[in-house]
């Protein structure tokens, strides 16, 4: 399986690239939303890839972030979704947008995709929604350690611990605060404001306190959802 490419971009057509790692030339297709964001001819490019394999055909999938790539293995286990569609769809919302349409259930942002139909859009999210907060989780993890810090979290919902006497090391950030920092990012990517999601995230916690950053995702997606 190749998972990355790294090497020169030798060219580009209307759907694909080719990679040049080492004079091999590597053929990867990509959404129109990555190709807007690659660099020029000639110029060093690294991409996660996706390699498909069927009896007559061998085909490599590209994506700037693991979050995208993750999204597309996602996508394409949908019945009707195919490596072209799920392109299609990352090339319309981007991979923080599909996050938030499927974890909303906005059908119709998935549906604005070319060639994706409202049948198919519905079954996307159907199917996907309770796989939405872990890669939503997953991102808000890779932005941390991209950061090396945790989001900032309301105190007066959600209580920190005290600092530590002077000459004592710092603490490393707990499992729990970890999960919660996760999941108030991923929830503030959706939109939430930062005293909702934070209350949201604090609840969720408070029910379940060894809870990992997707069951505290679902947990407050449910208490935010609107009632009646």
């Amino acid at each position: 399986m190749i998972g990355r490419i790294a090497g020169r971009l030798d060219y580009r057509a209307s759907d694909h690239v080719l990679i040049d790692v080492r004079g091999v030339g590597y053929l990867v297709y990509v959404s129109e939303r990555t190709m807007m964001a690659l660099p020029g001819p000639n110029e060093a490019v690294a991409l996660y890839t996706d390699l498909v394999v069927r009896e007559d055909l061998l085909q490599l999938y590209g994506f700037p972030t693991l979050l995208e790539k993750e999204w597309h293995r996602l996508l394409v286990s949908v019945q009707g979704i195919g490596a072209k569609a799920s392109l299609a769809i990352l090339g319309t919302l981007g991979p923080e947008g599909v996050s938030r349409a499927i974890a909303l259930g906005d059908w119709n942002a998935v549906k604005a995709a070319p060639g994706v139909g409202p049948k198919i859009a519905q079954r996307v999210v159907n199917e996907l929604k309770d796989k939405a907060p872990g890669v939503m989780a997953l991102a808000a993890t890779m932005n941390r350690t991209a950061g090396d810090t945790l989001p900032d979290i309301d105190t007066d919902v959600i209580e920190t611990p005290a600092p530590p006497r002077r000459g004592t090391p710092s603490p490393a950030p707990s499992g729990g605060a970890v999960a919660q920092a996760d999941a108030l990012s991923a929830l503030s990517n959706l939109g939430y404001a930062p005293g909702e999601a934070a209350g949201a995230v604090a609840q969720a916690a408070s029910d379940a306190p060894e809870a990992e950053a997707p069951d505290l995702i679902r947990a407050a997606l449910r208490l935010l959802a609107p009632k009646g």
